[in-house]
């Protein structure tokens, strides 16, 4: 990953958040002295290259209103991409990936309550054919903050 100084800087800002303005990428311009076309030329270039994964905002579900729930699924190895297909079409679903596991499927669904969350689970079930589901509702929330330190060396 080749980053020049201008990326580094970029990257550090926008890992913490971009500014909430009706332009945030002319004003990350303005902050770093180039142009918005340079920043979004950057950013695309960034998300392309795998260095960011993600750009967008991260909102408090629950403050929010919502409910969600960790869930994991013994899904036959053959039956995992049309499970996974069937898991992801929903829009509660958040993350979804595979673990070395009896239970070999997790994923995040996030509903507006603990009813539309058991709903979506039962439809889930019925419609995998998988009935060996388990979920996992957060006890405790633990958010942890990980800003990475893109400073030179």
């Amino acid at each position: 990953m080749d980053l020049d100084n201008l990326d580094r800087e970029l990257l550090s800002i926008v890992q913490s958040g971009l500014p909430v303005t009706e332009e945030p990428y002319r004003e990350l311009a303005e902050i770093l002295g180039t142009t918005e076309e340079d920043i979004l030329a950057r950013l695309k270039r960034l998300v392309g290259n795998g260095t960011i994964r993600r750009l967008g905002g991260i909102f408090d579900s629950r403050r929010l209103g919502y409910t969600g729930t960790l869930c994991a699924m013994k899904v036959p190895p053959e039956k995992i991409e049309a499970v996974a297909e069937i898991v992801n079409r929903y829009p509660g679903v958040t993350h979804n990936y595979l673990r070395d596991h009896d239970y070999n499927m997790w994923f995040t669904v996030l509903a507006p309550g603990k009813e539309d969350v058991d709903r979506v689970l039962e439809e889930i079930k019925t419609r995998t054919g998988i009935a060996d589901l388990i979920s996992l509702p957060a006890v405790k929330l633990f958010k942890i903050r990980v800003n990475f330190d893109l400073s030179e060396g």
